[in-house]
């Protein structure tokens, strides 16, 4: 077992910087998730701790170690790739004992851990088929059957879900969070699926360009995002964004963007009110947006009118795609909502729980803590 240390890490290639000052310490078995769009640089930090690729400058540290300059097949660590890359022509058992027969680790010792990480992950019965006769659920599970039995201080995994159909990305999700927690084991996992990282993630690294936007528990950066980037990719569908402008009215505080205005609530107002006459970008979640009829009771609920675009049944809710002047915004609904495209609707935001950004630096201002 061992911790994870990206000190000031910098990757560059050619004049791309790849890496940004990374500075991140993963705890002794904790699950941490990688987590940003295409090009932001997350597989780039898993192959730089997997010693696939060189860091420009900074250090990388398993344990108390330094690892820059050690072999990647010196680092302990084991990696699941995004694919299988099982041999074909070889059993599973055959794929999953190669690497320790490379190391001369004896007979016995080999067939213990194949057996152990079988029953793990219940592909026992799969051990003399060869990777043509199993499903790609069945050859993920193998691939990481692989990894397991190194015994590694660290498993890296690098999207291995992206190949499977919905069902099975979702059963799998919840086979690789009971295999952490039955190994008690690092993990680092690297997705662009941000309901992989909230559902799996003892803690998330969200990154864009090269650089850590914010590292804490799927549940503070949903409920206090540090900045737009962050309230925009964390939550599905993401975050609602209007701008507005925070007006003072007879000791009462409005957000207005124009179309549409709303009331801060009186608890909220004395944090606020200094801003007031500023512009600002207004987020609201598509959850805290609701019918009149099927609002929780309780909540500062300030009613908005805007004109049904698109609508989308999911059974257990509605998403409600609504226009209101230029602003358009998503609102997730009770299922029994009865709408049609084109028809004006009233609906309320729960201005118990907003967020307000400052358009110049797209932090979120410190006060607007729920």
């Amino acid at each position: 077992m061992a911790s994870v240390t990206y000190d000031h890490v910098f990757k560059k290639f050619g004049d791309f910087t790849a890496l940004n000052d990374l500075n991140i310490n993963v705890e002794d078995k904790e699950f941490l998730v990688l987590v940003g769009p295409s090009g932001c640089g997350k597989t780039t930090a898993l192959r730089c701790l997997a010693g696939l690729e060189e860091v420009t400058g900074g250090r990388v540290m398993i344990g108390e170690n330094v690892v820059n300059d050690v072999a990647p097949k010196d680092r302990d660590i084991a990696m699941v790739f995004q694919s299988y890359a099982l041999y074909p022509h070889m059993t599973v058992f055959d794929n999953m004992a190669f690497g320790l027969k490379l190391r001369k680790v004896p007979k016995n010792d080999i067939k213990r851990r194949v057996e152990e990480a079988a029953q793990i992950l219940g592909i026992e019965q799969l051990l003399k088929r060869k990777p043509r006769e199993l499903s790609g659920g069945q050859r993920q599970r193998v691939a990481v059957g692989r990894a397991i039995v190194r015994e590694p201080k660290v498993f890296l995994f690098d999207e291995p879900l992206s190949n499977l159909d919905a069902k099975l990305r979702v059963q799998t999700r919840a086979e690789i969070s009971k295999l952490h927690h039955n190994l008690q084991t690092t993990f680092i996992y690297v997705t662009h699926d941000q309901t992989e990282a909230m559902t799996m993630a003892s803690r998330i690294a969200v990154m864009n360009k090269g650089i850590l936007q914010q590292l804490d528990t799927p549940q503070t950066l949903y409920d206090h995002p540090a900045n737009l980037f962050v309230a925009g990719f964390i939550g599905s569908p993401a975050m609602n964004f209007f701008p507005a402008h925070l007006r003072k009215d007879n000791g009462a505080l409005y957000v207005d963007t124009g179309d549409f205005t709303v009331k801060v609530p009186e608890k909220r107002t004395n944090a606020f009110m200094p801003h007031a006459g500023k512009e600002v970008i207004f987020g609201v979640r598509p959850e805290k947006i609701h019918t009149p009829e099927f609002a929780p009771p309780g909540i500062s609920a300030e009613p908005v009118e805007a004109k049904v675009d698109v609508t989308e049944l999911m059974g257990n809710e509605i998403l409600l795609y609504l226009l209101a002047g230029k602003n358009s915004f998503v609102a997730r609904v009770d299922p029994r909502t009865r709408t049609q495209i084109g028809e004006k609707m009233q609906l309320v935001f729960d201005m118990d729980n907003f967020h307000i950004f400052d358009p110049s630096s797209d932090q979120e201002n410190p006060v607007s803590v729920n």
